[in-house]
């Protein structure tokens, strides 16, 4: 056992708590037009990957119904990609889709590794 792998249950907690509170955040810009974000009027495909990013995103960041949320999210970001992004270039670092990707692979990531210890699913689990 490495020095690391005691802090591995904390880590993965951080990490699932930060990527679902910042991909929260692009939901809210998108839905809301929080943060400096023009609200998407009229384009319901963005309306609608907003709604998917605040509430996959918050409930990824609790660690509630995490593996369905984020299988959702990571979906989501596979779509945003290639209907976004894709098109312009096939490279991520050309067509600026590098943080999509990032995104899905995240949270196929987290749906395949669970809510982890620090988490609602955990807790009511137990009961």
């Amino acid at each position: 056992m490495s020095f690391l792998d005691r802090y591995s249950g904390i880590t993965f907690f951080l990490l699932r708590v930060i990527a679902g509170l910042l991909f929260a955040c692009h939901g809210a810009q998108k839905t809301f037009g929080a943060f400096g974000g023009p609200k998407p009027l009229g384009n319901e495909l963005l309306v609608v990957a907003g709604w998917i990013e605040l509430v996959a995103g918050i409930l990824v960041a609790v660690g509630f119904l995490t593996v369905p949320a984020a299988i959702l999210a990571s979906g989501e970001m596979a779509v945003a990609y290639f209907k976004a992004h894709a098109p312009h270039s096939f490279w991520p670092i050309v067509n600026k889709g590098e943080l999509a990707v990032v995104y899905c692979f995240l949270f196929l990531f987290i749906a395949a590794s669970g809510a982890g210890r620090f988490s609602l699913d955990k807790a009511f689990r137990r009961r």
